[in-house]
């Protein structure tokens, strides 16, 4: 930090009621003096009770708004009064993009362009020394990038080729920041992050949906034969990663950060089922794996991702502490200890249901 005390800065955040959000502002609240602000929609991926271990903090407030509500975002951000906007706000499930791929373009292109436009005008009206401090920090993925081969990995030069609604939708929202920097002068900072996981994940993505179809002695659905590859991210290092790029990043960069974590899909799948094995043994003494099922593969399935993070640590210090291993145990024994935070979520209905075979 520069001139300005942290206790003096906010901190706003959108999305923050989902589940990278809602860890941010956790992790902020926890490790920080900033004040922080929650502005988000509640749509059905957002949970309050993922705020509640701060909702009692007097630096924390909850507004509920829309991203794409101009007059609503500007009104919150002209209260808060913003030293920093972290955007998180987006819908981000693959499966739902290929079902339905407007909201997807109405909230993450729409949304993200609303939320320049309020920034860019709270940005203008700051003192000299606090707009030097501003940052609009635009949170994105790895999957902007495309599909990689079995070797490579994605940087900050990577050439963007989305492959899904979903992705095509961060890819743009990713070029208006970037916009809004070079022809407005807006201080930005872009991160593209590997997948997330940990606790407080809604339970659609994979390892939440494994972990809790598992203990209901469901299927568990693999796609195609398992074989895709992502790289895991746990969430708690992704909250670090992004306060470092709020805080010390340079205006205008591009940050991608991953988990050196690269695993088989059905590896994934096979590690929780033998976690599960060891700490909640199924009534009969069967495995877990005995549920896995392969599925016909999600369209325009992308082979593999992997993240190059060797700026950001060379840059900012940042690496991950959590190995894939210990982040999915925990995760495991989180979910297992917090029945009472995904019970609702499951009794709305179709969390863990199969999605992405429907046309648009």
């Amino acid at each position: 930090m520069n001139a300005i005390s942290q206790e003096k800065c906010r901190v706003f955040v959108t999305g923050g009621a989902g589940f990278i959000g809602s860890c941010l502002a956790r992790y902020l609240i926890a490790e920080s003096d900033y004040q922080v602000l929650v502005f988000d929609k509640l749509t059905y991926a957002a949970t309050l009770t993922s705020l509640d271990p701060i909702a009692r903090d007097p630096r924390f407030q909850f507004i509920q708004g829309d991203i794409c509500d101009k007059d609503a975002a500007i009104k919150a951000i002209s209260t808060f009064d913003p030293d920093f906007i972290v955007h998180l706000a987006a819908e981000s499930h693959v499966d739902r993009s290929i079902e339905g791929p407007q909201s997807f373009i109405e909230t993450n292109v729409v949304g993200t362009l609303v939320m320049l436009q309020a920034a860019l005008a709270h940005w203008a009206k700051l003192p000299k020394e606090r707009a030097a401090l501003f940052r609009f920090h635009h949170v994105s993925t790895d999957e902007v990038f495309g599909s990689l081969g079995d070797t490579g990995n994605f940087n900050e030069e990577t050439a963007y080729d989305p492959r899904s609604p979903y992705s095509a939708s961060k890819a743009g929202s990713d070029h208006l920041v970037r916009a809004w920097h070079h022809t407005y002068g807006l201080p930005t900072t872009i991160t593209n992050c590997s997948n997330n996981y940990g606790p407080y994940h809604f339970p659609e993505k994979l390892i939440p949906l494994v972990i809790l179809r598992a203990l209901h002695g469901e299927d568990l659905p693999v796609y195609g034969k398992g074989k895709n590859i992502r790289d895991w991210l746990y969430v708690e290092d992704h909250a670090r990663a992004i306060r470092l790029v709020f805080e010390k990043g340079i205006s205008g960069s591009t940050y991608t950060v991953g988990g050196k974590s690269e695993r088989k899909n059905i590896d994934v799948v096979n590690s929780i089922c033998s976690i599960l094995d060891r700490i909640k043994p199924r009534d009969h003494g069967n495995s877990y794996v005995e549920q896995i099922r392969f599925v016909t593969d999600r369209p325009g399935h992308d082979h593999r991702y992997a993240i190059d993070g060797s700026k950001i640590e060379r840059e900012l210090g940042w690496s991950p502490r959590v190995s894939f291993e210990q982040g999915l145990e925990a995760t495991i024994r989180w979910y297992l200890a917090n029945e009472s935070w995904w019970r609702p979520l499951l009794e709305r209905g179709e969390a863990t249901a199969r999605r992405g075979l429907k046309s648009a």
